[in-house]
């Protein structure tokens, strides 16, 4: 019962419904949905049954990974779409408010599978997280109890080795679990190790856990193993609370990294270099501040909507996209024949982000004679480059697409050839795709990586003819009401469940 009480949980917050809420719906007390939820009621078929039609899922057959869609593609799309605020940096965010002895207040948090695993962790261990509307408020206990960690929920989500760099400043030892996630091969944690030594972090690791000891040490420059996002945070939180000056080489300059330098200043770190790959951070001794911050906005979730205006050749509106992170993105879909607008740049809530609404027009689109490959930013994002895959299907001629940073993740793109796509793998890194193919429908199981998977759901919106797409939980984990953002643009999808 507790599975399925979890279940609820999550299905009953990504609708954005308190438990008084979904009482009302059920003609029941919200003491009995609280029961519910935690496994200490048993639950009857014909309970089952109405809490799956309030919230949209077959809880009867539901466990984890086996949500599906339907799609009936070949449709062209039109209307106003939102970019969401970033899985990468509300996981960050919600890291990093263990350094705050204070209440953080984050609003426009994405209610996604990363972040409910997240905060799952933070209330076994004591933080009370509480839900209002899109905010989420987060108080801290005096004292954390990581001998009650949920396990399992850390064991879910790779971001839980960013706990480390807070939780050092609080506890001379300590064990988290081993982490998991996205499965896209050999994803290392060793440059985390590396960094933190500096600061007299030793960790050693078992099978199942990270074995974390500190002795006090003050650096003054760290350079970093590899320029690797969530590396560059977890060091950046071991700065924010040592009181003197540290210098990091070598750090991201990625969205998610400015976002927690701009937090981290809102709680009185100083940090300069932002948006560079030297910073300098001036930590404090302690943080007790009551702080409100708003989460900047995913440039991943524009490119999503930009690739599926481009497969479905369809005029749509993306409002709010964070410009300075999709420059080089724009650039080589407009030499390959992508014809838009854009609008005047403004600034996201949190007063940094550079934002700008893109309107997309239909277009026919050429191959590019060069490789396309991600590289550290200011470059072609990492987690943008499995759209061009998709994207390359439709131009005219052969596209390479090399992805150098992950040892797997160019085998996935080759599920493209299932739904039509002409692909040919030279290595583990590199493929060919020849363009442009008439998608067609087919019925495929998501694999384990977020980005490939988004592109398989694109290209079955461009295909002519019903599809279905199984096991979307790594979908699920970094974008949000994606089939209803869909829908409200016309997209021909729904959920597959039968009640």
């Amino acid at each position: 019962m507790k599975n399925i009480g979890h279940s609820i949980a999550d299905l009953r917050e990504t609708k954005g419904l308190t438990q008084a809420d979904l009482a009302k719906i059920l003609n029941t007390t919200q003491s009995a949905v609280a029961r519910i939820e935690s496994g200490n009621q048993n639950v009857s078929a014909d309970m089952l049954k109405r809490i799956s039609k309030a919230l949209g899922k077959n809880l009867i057959t539901l466990s984890p990974g086996t949500v599906n869609v339907e799609i009936e593609g070949g449709n062209k799309l039109s209307g106003t779409i939102e970019t969401n605020t970033s899985k990468n940096g509300a996981v960050g965010l919600l890291c990093a408010s263990l350094l705050n002895r204070g209440t953080t207040t984050l609003h426009r948090m994405p209610r996604i599978e990363e972040v409910h695993r997240i905060i799952e962790v933070l209330e076994s261990i004591g933080v009370k997280v509480e839900w209002q509307g899109n905010s989420v408020i987060i108080t801290p206990p005096k004292k954390l109890a990581l001998n009650k960690i949920d396990e399992e929920a850390a064991r879910r989500t790779r971001s839980i080795v960013m706990f480390i760099g807070s939780l050092i400043h609080l506890l001379p030892k300590f064990s988290l679990p081993q982490s998991g996630g996205c499965k896209l091969g050999s994803r290392t944690v060793i440059p985390h190790f590396y960094a933190l030594e500096h600061f007299g972090v030793d960790i050693k690791t078992t099978d199942k856990s990270y074995e974390v000891t500190k002795t006090p040490k003050t650096p003054e420059e760290i350079i970093l193993y590899e320029s690797g996002d969530t590396v560059t945070e977890n060091t950046l939180f071991a700065a924010a609370k040592t009181p003197s000056t540290t210098i990091i080489k070598y750090a991201s300059a990625n969205y998610m990294v400015q976002e927690i330098c701009v937090f981290l200043q809102l709680l009185g770190v100083k940090i300069e270099g932002v948006g560079t790959t030297t910073l300098k951070v001036t930590g404090v001794d302690d943080i007790n501040k009551n702080v409100s911050y708003t989460l900047s906005e995913d440039p991943t979730d524009s490119m999503f909507f930009l690739a599926t205006a481009i497969v479905t050749n369809s005029s749509i509106n993306i409002t709010r996209c964070p410009i300075e992170f999709l420059e080089l993105e724009l650039l080589k879909l407009e030499k390959m024949g992508f014809k838009y607008t854009k609008s005047k740049v403004y600034l996201s809530e949190n007063g940094f982000t550079k934002l700008v609404d893109i309107t997309t027009k239909p277009s026919k689109l050429v191959a590019l004679h060069e490789k396309i490959h991600p590289s550290v930013y200011p470059g072609l994002n990492i987690d943008n480059l499995p759209f061009f895959a998709v994207i390359a299907t439709q131009a005219d001629g052969q596209t390479l697409i090399h992805d150098w940073v992950y040892e797997k993740r160019a085998i996935y793109f080759t599920e493209l050839e299932k739904l039509g796509a002409d692909t040919v793998l030279a290595d583990p890194h590199r493929i060919y795709i020849t363009g442009p193919t008439k998608l067609k429908p087919n019925e495929l199981i998501c694999p384990p990586a977020l980005r490939p998977a988004t592109i398989l759901l694109i290209a079955m919106l461009g295909a002519k003819g019903r599809s279905v797409l199984r096991n979307i939980y790594s979908i699920n984990r970094g974008y949000e009401k994606l089939v209803e953002r869909l829908t409200s643009l016309g997209a021909k999808i729904s959920y597959l469940d039968e009640f």
